[in-house]
């Protein structure tokens, strides 16, 4: 499906999105951070420019949210209170233009009190689409009992979650002097999925849909590996079979972003139904060259139905967020 085309059915639906509203930037500035995770420059950001680069894209709707570092930069009694004004400025988006913005709400964690009355604010008060968790919360993975709150909630609630990468707590041994979106992001979610899997949160919390980015990170390589130790005895907790790592994985949803190349986009599909595959730019941390090569790229890709092109850049969305259905 061309870019045209796209644009033609109401423009593809990006899953993956970002933004630095005026009170995070200044929280970043004010903290000293002009680079995060490694040497990644903080990108400019604008209400404008995030219009423009979408309508050059083919980009109807953005979910927006934080990116990494999200809050955890600050310490943690600061962080609901910037959670909070983030959350206010990605619903001050959606109420000006619904059609072109939606927006997962941000939690200020480890604080599980808290993050529980953010969860309610969020979808009572402002019409959030989603929330976004981090991989890991200052080294803390999601499949910590005490992060169980946090996804019963969701469950009951039958919410979207977002998952996206940040740093591990060990990043300066690992790195290698290197930014971590380039090797430490994939594996931080790989590793983030697991924790999920092997605690069994994702089994036992079915009515979360889960967003995975980046195509599923090292998942598609990895999920063998991943499987067979569900048979190992003195693990514990873990998944009850080789089987429920498969299921359970392709129940999740994944975006494309920074992954339409066609070697790791056919290890996604071997792992996932096309049904279960999203449209991510990664804007504005990708900049607009590196959307507009992964669209390129996906647009070309071999063996991949129109059909099928078109459920991935806005149809398989659509299912996940009913009120961008367009009108017929």
């Amino acid at each position: 499906m061309t870019q045209n085309e796209t644009c033609a059915c109401g423009g593809r639906i990006d899953v993956h999105a970002h933004f630095l509203p005026k009170c995070y930037a200044q929280a970043l500035t004010k903290a000293g951070m002009t680079h995060l995770d490694g040497g990644m420059p903080v990108p400019q950001w604008s209400e404008a420019e995030a219009l423009a680069v979408m309508d050059r894209q083919g980009i109807g709707t953005a979910m927006i949210s934080l990116s990494s570092p999200s809050t955890h930069f600050l310490p943690e009694e600061e962080r609901t209170g910037l959670c909070r004004e983030v959350n206010e400025e990605g619903a001050a988006l959606l109420r000006k233009n619904p059609d072109r913005f939606g927006f997962f709400a941000s939690l200020p964690l480890p604080n599980v009190a808290a993050s529980l009355k953010e969860i309610d604010y969020a979808f009572e008060m402002l019409g959030a689409d989603g929330i976004i968790l981090e991989t890991n919360i200052n080294g803390e993975y999601l499949g910590s009992p005490r992060f169980a709150p946090i996804f019963d909630e969701l469950n009951r609630r039958e919410a979207t979650l977002f998952l996206h990468p940040t740093s591990p707590a060990c990043f300066e041994a690992v790195a290698l002097g290197r930014p971590a979106p380039l090797l430490e992001f994939p594996l931080d979610t790989t590793r983030a999925i697991v924790d999920l899997l092997y605690s069994r949160t994702l089994q036992t919390r079915p009515r979360i849909k889960v967003i995975v980015p980046h195509g599923g990170a090292a998942l598609p390589s990895l999920i063998a590996r991943i499987a067979i130790f569900a048979n190992v005895p003195f693990i514990e907790p873990r998944p009850l079979s080789e089987e429920e790592v498969f299921e359970t994985l392709k129940t999740l949803y994944y975006d494309v972003a920074l992954s339409a190349h066609p070697v790791p986009f056919e290890g996604l599909r071997r792992i996932a139904p096309v049904t279960q595959i999203l449209f991510g730019s990664d804007w504005p941390f990708t900049p607009e060259f590196g959307v507009e090569r992964n669209i390129s790229m996906l647009d070309t890709m071999p063996d991949l139905s129109e059909s099928d092109a078109r459920a991935i850049a806005r149809e398989n969305a659509e299912r996940i967020f009913p009120r961008l259905m367009r009108k017929s």
